[in-house]
C-alpha cells in the first residue's frame, strides 16, 4: 500500500489535517493526533484501544505489530509494504472514530422533564 492512498483516506475524513509531530508527519482531528508516520514512510502508527489492536495483531500479523513507547502498547505499527488497503483503510477509521469519541466524552444523559 502506498503512503499516498492513505494520506488521500485520512485527509477525506471530517476535520483532519495534516502536521508535523518531531520528524514524524501525523494526522489530527481537532488537534488530537490518530495517526503518525515515521520518516522512512514505510510503515504507520495508528493509534488504536487495545481490543481492536488485539484483533488486528491476530487477524493480520504479517504486516500488523504491536506499537511500543516505551513500555506502553499504544497502538499498531503496520508495514504498508504488506498491507492490505482495505484493512488500512479500516484501522485509520477506527483510530479516527476512537479520538472523536474520546474528545467528545461520555454520553449526555437528559432527565426527562
Amino acid at each position: 500500500m502506498k503512503l499516498a492512498t492513505v494520506r488521500t483516506h485520512a485527509l477525506s475524513l471530517d476535520a483532519v489535517t495534516e502536521e508535523p509531530h518531531h520528524t514524524y508527519s501525523s494526522f489530527h482531528v481537532r488537534g488530537k493526533i490518530f495517526v503518525t508516520v515515521p520518516p522512512e514512510e514505510t510503515h504507520l502508527h495508528v493509534f488504536v484501544g487495545e481490543e481492536d489492536r488485539e484483533q488486528a495483531l491476530a487477524m493480520y500479523p504479517d504486516f500488523t505489530e504491536k506499537l511500543f513507547w516505551g513500555s506502553k502498547v499504544l497502538g499498531l505499527r503496520v508495514d504498508l509494504a504488506n498491507a492490505t488497503p482495505a484493512v488500512v483503510k479500516a484501522l485509520v477509521d477506527t483510530a479516527y472514530a476512537t479520538r472523536v469519541r474520546k474528545d467528545a466524552g461520555p454520553p449526555r444523559v437528559r432527565r426527562p422533564r
